[in-house]
């Protein structure tokens, strides 16, 4: 039993180191790509891009600013739910998007 319960012990203690390490690595490691459901050159690509440059000092790496336009943001938006979850790629979406859900009746959904 005392095996047992040491061998749980080094598990647990390699596991936490481990994750120590992971949780050590730089971000960004790579270039941060912002994906903008929206043609380029209206409002929210405008601000998209005057974000980029002081993103880009903040991080130390480059930001790319992305146009994904077309079938009302879905393609933007499917681009970045299907990127890898590491934090590189991001949406930058309008605000009317995230407060229609809040302020629409739900009997007008």
């Amino acid at each position: 039993m005392c095996t047992g319960r040491r061998f749980a012990l080094a598990l647990t203690t390699a596991s936490l180191l481990a994750a120590g390490a992971a949780a050590a690595q730089e971000f960004p490691a790579k270039a941060v790509r912002i994906v903008v459901p929206f043609p380029a050159g209206g409002t929210t690509d405008t601000i998209g891009r005057a974000l980029a440059p002081p993103l880009t000092r903040v991080f130390g790496q480059s930001v790319v600013i992305e146009n994904r336009p077309g079938a009302n943001t879905v393609i933007g938006s499917e681009l970045v739910l299907r990127a890898s979850a590491d934090g590189h790629t991001l949406l930058f979406m309008a605000p009317s998007f995230t407060i229609n859900p809040f302020v629409r009746s739900s009997r007008f959904a």
